[in-house]
């Protein structure tokens, strides 16, 4: 028998974590990272993993970490 894999499953997402202050950085960071959709320091957000938001995270890897 064969198992169906729901589209909310985790296999697509991928979960990215605020970890430094975007207030000293320039407006070109600031962007990216209202962009990805952060509110708040320790914020843990779950976006699609496509290779639009990879490249985001990628512009800023200091102020970010991937969670899983």
């Amino acid at each position: 028998m064969t198992t169906k894999t729901s589209k909310s499953g985790t296999s697509g997402m991928i979960q990215i974590k605020l970890v430094r202050s975007a207030i000293c950085t320039p407006l070109k960071y600031k962007r990216v990272v209202k962009g990805l959709g952060f509110t708040r320091l320790n914020q843990v957000i779950e976006r699609p993993n496509t290779s639009a938001i990879r490249g985001m995270v990628k512009k800023v890897p200091h102020l970010v970490e991937i969670v899983g």
